[in-house]
């Protein structure tokens, strides 16, 4: 048997995991600050909170204790004498009693549940071989023995039992039914089915939608929502239900909304899901948006910039002071952006602190933070706290309040180069937005050094692209205004649509830039009622390039649409 060890995650296992590389880089330490004391004593409430994926998570509790891992592939039978014991303790326990060659063994969750494994080794008359498998391995090998149904039907069947739940309440039994059913090896594989296919997809969010007669599941993909499948009404609430396990959210709460993440890891591919579940008239709905976690290095030059635009950023990045903002709308790149700027910068003979929400991008060297606001570690307090810490460059995720943007300009102005973004449409309004912030102007015009506005649009689908017929209003309309010209013979292109891309005609997207540098002339310009557009009029007049003229250089290239590029910029 297990010798008698007590789970102890704020010390003996929590030290485990830190010091060991293979499992420290993945732990969702953000995750496990949340937990209350007691729940850091269960692997089970581990596992809900999303700290390791399941998977890792098994890995490193067979480490720690010693123990030999299991894999349900490996499983192959049922050992009889199990009288007295029932199914609910088994599955309440996470033990699986099974039959390898002649020998009984036990599949176990949580080792540190010695009880129940000295209650079902009585039952077995034996002493079993204890082997460590993942819980929602254990979960699977349960359904496993009830469903022997086909797997195309698997995900089907069970979820729709899950139906049979009905209310706004419900009693414990049908809770603990509902969570064994949302933990079930069907359901399992039809949200990782999903999570799958987005990621495949390169999608940014997936929607779970309820209705009448359906849930609808749709992907976002290239910024536009697509259809991936619809299932029976019955299966949303064991999806949801799974949904909500997974970034440790309450699963007998309905009423309210709630917001969780988690982290996973598919098809080798770690991501970092943020979840929100909305009550609506047919049930729960629930948005994943996910973010692929990224640890390659960047290059500024192949963020898409044109040369022009990849020097003036390069002049203004190489300053020992000053503010740079990055702009656009949620979805836009920029964080993409500063963190290519940061791999651009990052140097022994520089400090360099970041503070994010969340951190996409892993660059060695560079001492990163997540913020927690759950124990008041926010973008101000972190930003507050760096200043002493000596740092030559700093980043900021995101310019949310005023007190984050005074300390932030103050930082700038004290010898910092400073980075951070801002939620604005354009580069010239990043200056109204730090006004609203109540950013004094005289320090704003003394600070800021330039703000690079960005969009996405979709590329082209290399696979079907064809010339774009002539008589286009758009275009014309561009090359009337004297904003478009082609040469004679020069080919715009528009997508055919094929099975590669979707029938869309364009797969993947590409960024449009446009970098306004403030220098004594437009500083001027910056005041409380300050013009925005005067500002984009002057900026122009000293050699910015907008966005729309950006955009329409990339449709020159045959890289995007006019139509895609006049429906991101107006």
């Amino acid at each position: 048997m297990i010798a008698n060890e007590v789970l102890d995650v704020d010390g003996t296992f929590a030290a485990f995991l830190k010091n060991a590389q293979e499992f420290s880089e993945r732990v969702d330490w953000a995750a496990l600050s949340k937990l209350e004391a007691p729940e850091r004593g269960s692997y089970a409430q581990l596992w809900e909170a999303g700290i390791l994926t399941g998977t890792d998570l098994a890995d490193a509790i067979a480490a720690f204790h010693g123990l030999p891992r299991g894999r349900t592939e490996s499983v192959t039978g049922r050992p009889h004498g199990m009288k007295g014991l029932s199914r609910r303790f088994l599955r309440d326990a996470w033990v699986y009693p099974f039959e390898t060659d002649g020998r009984t063994s036990l599949a176990v969750a949580d080792p540190t549940n010695e009880d129940a494994i000295r209650a079902v080794s009585l039952a077995l008359g034996t002493t079993p071989a204890v082997y460590i498998v993942a819980f929602e391995d254990i979960a699977m090998l349960f359904e496993r023995d009830v469903e022997p149904a086909s797997e195309a039907g698997q995900a089907t069947d069970a979820a729709a039992q899950a139906g049979e739940i009905d209310g706004e309440s419900a009693s414990d039994e049908n809770l603990e039914r509902l969570r064994d059913l949302a933990r079930g090896a069907p359901v399992v594989q039809a949200v990782d089915a999903m999570l799958e296919a987005a990621i495949d997809l390169n999608a940014t969010d997936i929607h779970i939608e309820p209705s009448r007669d359906a849930v609808r599941v749709r992907l976002r993909v290239d910024g536009f929502l697509r259809p991936y499948q619809n299932l029976p009404s019955r299966m949303a609430r064991a999806i949801v239900s799974r949904i909500k396990i997974l970034a440790g959210l309450n699963i007998a709460e309905r009423r309210l909304p709630q917001d969780g993440r988690a982290r996973v890891k598919i098809v080798n591919t770690e991501a970092d899901l943020r979840i929100a579940t909305m009550p609506t008239l047919h049930g729960e709905a629930a948005v994943i948006r996910i973010l692929v976690k990224e640890s390659r290095a960047l290059d500024l030059a192949r963020l898409g910039m044109s040369q022009h635009d990849l020097m003036a950023l390069r002049t203004q990045l190489a300053e020992p002071y000053g503010m740079i903002v990055v702009t656009g709308p949620t979805g836009s790149g920029k964080t993409t952006t500063l963190a290519a700027a940061l791999t651009y910068l990052n140097d022994p003979q520089r400090k360099i602190m970041t503070v994010e929400d969340p951190i996409e991008y892993q660059v060695p060297g560079i001492h990163q933070t997540q913020i927690k606001p759950s124990i008041d570690l926010t973008f101000a307090t972190a930003l507050r706290s760096f200043l002493r810490h000596d740092p030559d460059i700093i980043m900021v995720g995101e310019m949310r309040d005023s007190e984050t943007a005074s300390i932030g300009i103050q930082a700038a102005l004290t010898g910092h180069l400073v980075l951070t973004t801002l939620h604005t449409n354009n580069a010239a309004d990043a200056v109204a937005r730090l006004l609203d912030l109540k950013v004094e102007s005289f320090l704003l015009a003394s600070a800021l050094r330039c703000v690079v506005g960005q969009r996405l649009v979709r590329r082209l689908c290399e696979r079907c692209r064809e010339p774009a017929p002539p008589g286009d209003a758009t275009t014309e309309s561009l090359i009337e205004r004297g904003v478009l010209t082609l040469a004679p013979g020069e080919t715009l292109y528009v997508g055919g649509g094929c099975d590669w891309c979707g029938g869309t005609g364009y797969r993947g997207r590409i960024a449009i830039f446009e970098v306004m540098k403030f220098d004594a002339q437009l500083r001027k310009h910056i005041h409380d009622d300050v013009d925005t557009a005067e500002l984009q009029r002057l900026a122009h007049e000293a050699g910015m390039t907008s966005m729309l003229e950006d955009g329409l250089a990339k449709c020159r290239a045959g890289l995007t649409s006019v139509a895609e590029v006049v429906r991101v910029t107006t």
